[in-house]
């Protein structure tokens, strides 16, 4: 494993998984992550099955000490997890044995018996439960993050918030620029959404060419710093940079990506 700084090194996620396994829990994740923000709730919640699966062969082959090269789908996914739990006390984490494992039960729950997997459901896909499964797919990709590469919680929610990309079909990237596709939005709206895609800061100028503003001290007094101070984003007037913050990113997603 390698960590620079507070950042772990995206070809060094979970190398400890089979290279196929990898690759298949991230596309999953990715998937729930795309549909959710594109309002898409029956493949969010289509896709919560798949990582299930993936999740459930990873602890299996880690529980027995060698991991299968394809995630498998067991014949009953609640008596599979249970069966986790089993295992003795002491020689695998509590996560491994029990948390993930009735987090993987309810999650799957919500794909097979919540209108989505199959017909006869007590609802119908929606906004509330591909939350449901966005949140605890987060959660269970952090947690193995945190088990595989023995750092903090923190730490390891901040790496899954920033292994997957932020793409959004309001954004246009053209030559070396990024442009939002909505004219009539605001100047602080355009400059959230476009550093809603960016996992790093990005440069004040950057920013302002990218919103087509005409005045960089004007977009500063009247975007930056009042967002900044609604603590929407973190505006470094020396470095003069700006990344989104948490809160940012919750407003984007609440309140520009939702109908």
């Amino acid at each position: 494993m390698t960590i620079t700084g507070d950042v772990l090194e995206e070809q060094n996620l979970l190398q400890a998984i089979p290279e196929e396994l990898r690759l298949e829990l991230l596309a999953a994740y990715g998937h729930i992550l795309r549909n959710f923000r594109e309002s898409r709730w029956e493949p969010a919640e289509l896709n919560g099955g798949k990582l299930c699966e993936v999740v459930y062969t990873i602890l299996r082959g880690y529980v027995d000490g060698k991991f299968p090269n394809k995630p498998t789908k067991p014949k009953n996914m609640v008596d599979a997890c249970r069966e986790l739990e089993q295992v003795a006390p002491g020689s695998f984490p509590r996560s491994v044995r029990i948390q993930i494992p009735r987090m993987l039960v309810a999650l799957y729950e919500i794909r097979n018996n919540r209108g989505v997997g199959h017909v006869g459901g007590d609802v119908d896909p929606n906004h509330m439960d591909a939350l449901c499964v966005l949140e605890m797919a987060k959660w269970v990709l952090s947690e193995l993050v945190r088990i595989f590469h023995d750092v903090p919680t923190e730490k390891a929610t901040a790496v899954v918030e920033s292994i997957v990309e932020r793409t959004l079909p309001i954004v246009w990237e053209v030559a070396g620029k990024r442009r939002v596709l909505e004219p009539q939005m605001s100047m602080k709206d355009k400059a959230l959404v476009l550093l809603y895609g960016c996992m790093t800061p990005v440069s004040e100028a950057s920013l302002v060419d990218w919103v087509e503003h005409s005045n960089v001290s004007v977009f500063r007094r009247d975007v930056l710093r009042p967002a900044h101070k609604q603590k929407l984003l973190e505006y470094n007037s020396v470095a003069r940079t700006v990344l989104i913050s948490p809160r940012g990113i919750e407003y984007v997603e609440s309140s520009i990506l939702r109908p």
